[in-house]
């Protein structure tokens, strides 16, 4: 909004949104990043593929949000379509970032997030999708991968070349990484 050199000190004041303070409740609220999620069957679908929220609310029959603490990982897919068809189908594997962590915006994303792996077009989505199934195939829980194996997946499909799969070991190597680090 563009303000009027008229408007004086006092209409600008109120309005600017009043600063709470902060309480356990608005911390707890801050330190969770919340995504919502829309349906409207035939128009706009969005869903999680997965991930492991810590906390959803139901906003009305065609909105919900969810929420994931610091360091979770989730898949966002978003598909909306008009009378002539699909106009949107994106996948985008997001990391929830702390209090203070630097992240990027993303659309239905509050405050935004460290993103990992970002599609669009059906294509490249259902390829995404296959890529998830082969890990769940192998009895590895897409929200435990490591997020560097997220974006070397993002990084080969932008130059077209096939990614290198996420093995048992390749999991183990990242779950004994993460036990060292601190």
């Amino acid at each position: 909004m563009a303000l009027n050199a008229s408007l004086s000190s006092a209409s600008i004041n109120a309005a600017m949104p009043s600063v709470e303070p902060l309480t356990a409740q608005t911390t707890h609220q801050q330190l969770l990043t919340h995504v919502e999620l829309n349906w409207h069957e035939g128009q706009r679908e969005d869903w999680l593929k997965f991930g492991k929220p810590v906390a959803g609310r139901i906003i009305d029959r065609h909105v919900r949000i969810e929420s994931y603490a610091a360091g979770q990982l989730f898949a966002l897919v978003r598909w909306a379509a008009n009378d002539h068809g699909t106009i949107r189908s994106s996948l985008d594997i997001v990391r929830a970032v702390a209090l203070g962590e630097a992240y990027t915006t993303l659309a239905q994303v509050d405050p935004g997030g460290d993103i990992l792996l970002s599609v669009s077009g059906w294509p490249k989505v259902a390829q995404v999708f296959h890529l998830i199934d082969a890990i769940e195939a192998a009895d590895i829980d897409p929200c435990d991968v490591a997020p560097d194996h997220w974006r070397h997946i993002h990084n080969r499909l932008a130059i077209a070349a096939k990614p290198r799969p996420y093995t048992a070991e390749r999991h183990q190597a990242w779950l004994a990484r993460q036990r060292v680090s601190p």
